[in-house]
C-alpha cells in the first residue's frame, strides 16, 4: 500500500494529484523551485523539498534531484503529474532503481510511444525526410513532451531552419530534449482522443472520446467529452487504434491516443498523431462523464488492483476551458503579476495552482486554472460553463477569460463546426472591443465614494469631476463625468441608485444595473471588466520613438539576430530579438523597413513589460506596427 507520495509537478498538477491522496489517506510531498517557494502546490502538500534554482532545467527537469527529494521526505512513491519528466523513460528508471513506485506506464512503453517519431515507426508511419516545397506546409514537432511547445508550422521552404532551430531551443527549454521531425501539417482537421485506462493484468479500459480541437499555438483551450458528432462505426476505429497501441507496447495506467480526423472523399479519416504516456490536462471532461477518478486509478493500478470487465457507462457531457494568464490581442502574450482573487460559481469544478494573492511569475506555463462544467447534454453542459466563466472573479494581469465566453457561444463551436483552424478564422471577431459602457461610470462611482468618506460630501453642488480609464484588454481609453451634490452623487447618462467603494447601482433607460467593484491600487475591477485609472494628462517623458521596440511581457532574452549591431540596415518584419516567457518563445520583429539606431537586448538579460528592447529608425512613422508575437 503506498503511504507517502511525491508528485515531481508543480502548480494546478500537483495540487489536483494532492486532491486524491487526501482522499485516500496518502501522505503528500511537494518539490519546488526558488520561485515557487510559497506556491499553492507547496502550502497543499504535508511535506515540500526544495530543488535549488529558477528554472524548468535547474529543478523540475533534474531527474536525480527529485529522486533524491523523494527519499529525503520518506515517500513511496512518485508520480510524475503531467508534463516535464513524466514521459522520460530514464526518470521512470531512477525511481524504480531507488525502491520507489512508479506510478505510470513500464519504461518501456513511455521509450515506444514518449517520443512521437518512435510513436509513429509503431504505428506504421514514417516521418518526412528531406523537405521540399511540394511537401508544405509541413509541421515541426518536439518528438518529447507536449502542450504545442517545439510545434511551428512552416508555410515557406526558406523558413524551415530558422523554425527548426526555434523548435528545438524551445522544446529542449520545456522537457530537456531538443529532439524535433517533421510530418505533413493537415489544415482543417479535428482533434480527437481517445482516455485509456489498462492495468497488470491485461485489462483495458477505452473510456470514449474527447474532442480538443480549439488551440491556440497548438496549445489546447477547450476540451469536451464525448467528441461531437462522431459516428458510431468512426468511434469504433479510434478505439480499436487507441487498443492496439496499449497493447503493442504492454501498457498500465493512464494514457491518451491522440488522432487528427479529417473530411475526405470517402468519409472522416483517423490519421494517428501520438500517445501521451501520461495523464492528460484535459482529463476531468472524462472524468466527469464516467464518474470516475483517473488518478485515484492510477494509484490503484500501482498497487496491483486489477479494472473491472467493463468500465463505468458514460453519462451526459463535460466542457472544460483553461483560463490562462494571456493577452488574445496580442498574439496570446503571457501577462504576469499578481492574482488579487479567483473565485468561480460552485456549480463548476474549479481544478487551479493558484489562490487569491499568488503570484504570477514568467518561469512556468500561463494556465491558471481549468474551470469544467457537466450537464445531461452537451448544449447545457456549454451554455454552465459559459455563463460561470462570466460570473466568475478574475482579478490581476489579463487573461484569455473573454475569449473563452464568446468562443463557447460562438456559432461554429455550438453547432460542433470546429476544427484546429478556429482561431486562425475567428480570432479577430472573437477579441473585438465589446466592454460595458457603464463600467467606468461604476470605477469612478465607487472611488468617489470612498475618497468621501475621509473629506465628506459638500453642501453644495460640485463642478464636474472626470475620471479617465483605460479598458484591458483591448486597450480603449473611456473619460467619465459625475459630480457631488447636496443629494449625493449625479453622473451622465444614468441615475445612481445607490453606491459605495464595492457596490454601484445605476438606472439606465428605467433599468438597473448591478456593478461590483474592487481596486487594486491603479487597477479596478468592475463586474468582468478590468480598467486601469489614467492620470488627466499625458506624460511626456512616457512617450516612445515610433520605432521603438517594447517588451511585450516580462522574461528573459534568449537569442539577438545573428550579426544584428546599432547601424545595421533592417526590414520590415524581420525577426529581431526573442524573448522566452512561461516557456514559450516569443519574436520580436522591425516594425518597419529602417536602420536600428539602439540595441539595449542582450542574451541573458531580464526584462519587465515595456522594457526599450531596440529602436529601429524609420523612413515613415505611419507604416510601424509594434509587434511581439510567438516565434
Amino acid at each position: 500500500m503506498i503511504r507517502s507520495l511525491l508528485v515531481a509537478n508543480r502548480g494546478e498538477i500537483a495540487c489536483r494529484v494532492f486532491r486524491t491522496c487526501r482522499d485516500l489517506g496518502i501522505r503528500t510531498v511537494a518539490v519546488h523551485s526558488d520561485p515557487d517557494a510559497d506556491a499553492l502546490h507547496v502550502r497543499a502538500a504535508d511535506l515540500a523539498v526544495r530543488l535549488p534554482g529558477a528554472t524548468p532545467a535547474e529543478t523540475y527537469l533534474r531527474a536525480d534531484l527529485v529522486v533524491q527529494a523523494a527519499l529525503d521526505a520518506g515517500a513511496d512513491a512518485v508520480h510524475p503529474g503531467y508534463g516535464f519528466l513524466s514521459e522520460n523513460a530514464g526518470f521512470a528508471r531512477a525511481v524504480t532503481d531507488a525502491g520507489l513506485v512508479w506510478i505510470g506506464p513500464p519504461p518501456e512503453a513511455i521509450e515506444a510511444m514518449a517520443s512521437k517519431t518512435r510513436a509513429k515507426e509503431l504505428m506504421g508511419i514514417a516521418p518526412l525526410g528531406e523537405v521540399t516545397a511540394s511537401d508544405l506546409p509541413v509541421l515541426v514537432k518536439a518528438a518529447a513532451g507536449g502542450g504545442g511547445r517545439g510545434m511551428r508550422v512552416v508555410r515557406e521552404l526558406t523558413a524551415l531552419e530558422g523554425e527548426l532551430a526555434a523548435a528545438r531551443a524551445e522544446a529542449r527549454s520545456a522537457f530537456g530534449d531538443g529532439e524535433v521531425f517533421v510530418e505533413p501539417y493537415v489544415e482543417g482537421g479535428r482533434h480527437v482522443e481517445v482516455q485509456v485506462l489498462a492495468d497488470a493484468h491485461g485489462a483495458v479500459w477505452l473510456l470514449g472520446t474527447r474532442d480538443c480541437s480549439l488551440q491556440r499555438r497548438h496549445q489546447k483551450v477547450i476540451e469536451e467529452a464525448p467528441a461531437p458528432g462522431l459516428a458510431p462505426e468512426l468511434v469504433k476505429e479510434l478505439h480499436e487504434l487507441a487498443e492496439r497501441a496499449v497493447r503493442a507496447t504492454a501498457y498500465v495506467g493512464a494514457g491518451t491516443v491522440e488522432f487528427l480526423v479529417t473530411d475526405g472523399a470517402g468519409g472522416p479519416t483517423a490519421h494517428f498523431l501520438e500517445m501521451n504516456t501520461r495523464l492528460q490536462v484535459e482529463h476531468p471532461v472524462t472524468e466527469a462523464v464516467f464518474g470516475l477518478d483517473l488518478v485515484a486509478w492510477q494509484l490503484r493500478i500501482a498497487e496491483g488492483e486489477a479494472l473491472d470487465a467493463t468500465p463505468p457507462t458514460p453519462r451526459g457531457h463535460a466542457v472544460e476551458a483553461r483560463l490562462y494568464a494571456e493577452d488574445p490581442a496580442a498574439g496570446f502574450a503571457p501577462q504576469t503579476g499578481t492574482l488579487h482573487r479567483l473565485a468561480v460559481p460552485d456549480s463548476v469544478r474549479l481544478d487551479t495552482g493558484y489562490t487569491d494573492g499568488d503570484t504570477i511569475g514568467v518561469h512556468y506555463d500561463a494556465m491558471l486554472a481549468k474551470v469544467v462544467a457537466h450537464a445531461p447534454t452537451r448544449a447545457a453542459a456549454v451554455r454552465a460553463l459559459a455563463g460561470a466563466l462570466e460570473r466568475a472573479e478574475v482579478h490581476g494581469p489579463v487573461t484569455n477569460r473573454d475569449l473563452l465566453i464568446r468562443s463557447l457561444r460562438h456559432p461554429g463551436f455550438t453547432d460542433a463546426r470546429m476544427d484546429t483552424g478556429f482561431y486562425d478564422r475567428h480570432l479577430a471577431e472573437l477579441t473585438t472591443p465589446d466592454e460595458d459602457p457603464y463600467a467606468p461610470l461604476a470605477a469612478a462611482l465607487a472611488g468617489a465614494v470612498g475618497a468621501s468618506r475621509f473629506g465628506g460630501f459638500r453642501n453644495v453642488p460640485s463642478q464636474p469631476q472626470r475620471k479617465r480609464y483605460r479598458a484591458e484588454p483591448y486597450g480603449t481609453e473611456h473619460e467619465v463625468r459625475y459630480r457631488h451634490t447636496r443629494d449625493g452623487l449625479e453622473a451622465d447618462g444614468a441615475r445612481v441608485v445607490h453606491a459605495t467603494p464595492t457596490r454601484v447601482v445605476l438606472e439606465v433607460d428605467g433599468l438597473q444595473r448591478k456593478f461590483s467593484v474592487h481596486t487594486y491600487g491603479d487597477r479596478v475591477h468592475v463586474n468582468d471588466v478590468a480598467l486601469t485609472a489614467l492620470p488627466r494628462f499625458t506624460d511626456p517623458s512616457e512617450q516612445r520613438a515610433p520605432g521603438s521596440l517594447l517588451a511585450p511581457m516580462p522574461g528573459t532574452v534568449v537569442r539577438v539576430a545573428e550579426g544584428l549591431t546599432e547601424g545595421a540596415a533592417v526590414t520590415a518584419g524581420q525577426p529581431l530579438i526573442w524573448l522566452e516567457a512561461m516557456k514559450m518563445e516569443h519574436r520580436i520583429s522591425s516594425p518597419a523597413a529602417g536602420t536600428l539606431t539602439a540595441l539595449h537586448a542582450a542574451v541573458g538579460r531580464q526584462v519587465e513589460v515595456g522594457a526599450l528592447l531596440a529602436v529601429v529608425d524609420v523612413a515613415d512613422p505611419a507604416d510601424v506596427v509594434q509587434e511581439g508575437t510567438p516565434a
